[in-house]
């Protein structure tokens, strides 16, 4: 199952469609608290992660998943806007918006193979 973690309802529309359409299970949140939860409840196989969340943002989810042995194999596709380089994030992938969707599904892919 892959998490998708966005806070705009018709971008985390366009992911999750995307998504299902290539044959993924998908789950929804809007916000770093909601992920989490989501995290906690479900087998989670990867998380699209938007760094931009109001509040508990991306960064803030990184760290809490950071602190847990399980969590902290779950890979990761951090989604951004900025150009800031992001170095210094360990996560899997890094996709910088706008993402076409296809190149998005296949960052999933090559994401969920290499671990």
């Amino acid at each position: 199952m892959i998490l998708v973690v966005e806070d705009d309802d018709d971008t985390r529309r366009l992911y999750r469609t995307a998504l299902t359409l290539a044959g993924f299970t998908v789950r929804e949140a809007r916000s770093g608290m909601e992920a989490l939860q989501q995290i906690d409840r479900y087998a989670v196989a990867l998380i699209l992660l938007d760094l931009g969340l109001p509040g508990f943002d991306g960064w803030s989810v990184l760290d809490e998943l950071s602190t847990d042995a399980e969590t902290r194999k779950i890979p990761i596709v951090i989604v951004t806007g900025s150009s800031e380089p992001i170095d210094h994030a360990r996560v899997d992938c890094v996709l910088r918006k706008p993402i076409a969707a296809d190149a998005m599904v296949a960052t999933v892919r090559r994401c969920l193979e290499s671990k």
